[in-house]
């Protein structure tokens, strides 16, 4: 799997309805972003479905013509042409909005059991927070892992603790699948978190104002 250098995260918690998580998601494309997660811990599943289906028809799926060899449709993961969207958390909501995939944290439903009820042509991403939990999701069908958090984040409630760069260097060095690098992680820190060998930044809080600039101004620093 190719992953973009910066991985958007759109939370709803930033935003006071869905016109608003809409007109954000709009402007982070607008602005150079092809992989967006939704995420909403929050909000009750028809809240979350809701919203959900709203991006989708905001960003159509595209099926490509051609079958794999396997039989399967080849065009899995592309939606209006080029943007791909991921579930937070919830394997069954990704499935009911026609997401192009998932990311599941730690205490949440195995990548085992993910993949079961997605299938094999959805896209499958792991958090971790530690070399342990890493080489146990590098085990598995996941398409790419996230490490962190890398510095200190207002995201979270109650946040793991903080890697460092030195934990994203460590992680590296553990798979060989994508990495993408989470947590704290904003336009002054980015390029050095690259550096220590991360493939993608997943942002959050530095993209909620001024959205398609701020994705502009990310992509610049990544190059």
């Amino acid at each position: 799997m190719k992953i973009p250098g910066l991985y958007a995260i759109l939370d709803a918690s930033f935003f006071p309805d869905t016109s608003a998580v809409v007109a954000a998601a709009q402007e982070l494309v607008a602005g150079g972003c092809t992989l967006l997660q939704y995420r909403n811990k929050a909000g009750n599943a028809r809240l979350v479905l809701e919203q959900a289906g709203e991006l989708r028809r905001s960003f159509p799926r595209r099926r490509n013509s051609s079958v794999s060899e396997t039989g399967r449709d080849s065009g899995h993961a592309t939606s209006n042409g080029s943007v791909r969207l991921i579930m937070n958390d919830r394997a069954d909501l990704c499935l009911a909005a026609d997401f192009d995939g998932v990311h599941v944290g730690q205490d949440d439903l195995s990548p085992t059991s993910v993949r079961a009820i997605i299938g094999p042509d959805r896209r499958l991403g792991v958090s971790t927070h530690n070399p342990e939990q890493l080489r146990v999701a590098d085990l598995t069908s996941a398409d790419y892992l996230a490490i962190g958090p890398v510095f200190a984040t207002s995201s979270k409630e109650k946040p793991d603790p903080v890697v460092g760069l030195e934990g994203v260097r460590r992680a590296r060095a553990l798979t060989g699948k994508p990495l993408v690098a989470i947590g704290g992680i904003t336009r002054g820190n980015a390029a050095s978190v690259i550096a220590a060998g991360a493939d993608s930044v997943a942002v959050i809080s530095d993209l909620v104002r001024e959205p398609r600039r701020s994705a502009e101004e990310f992509f610049r620093i990544l190059g």
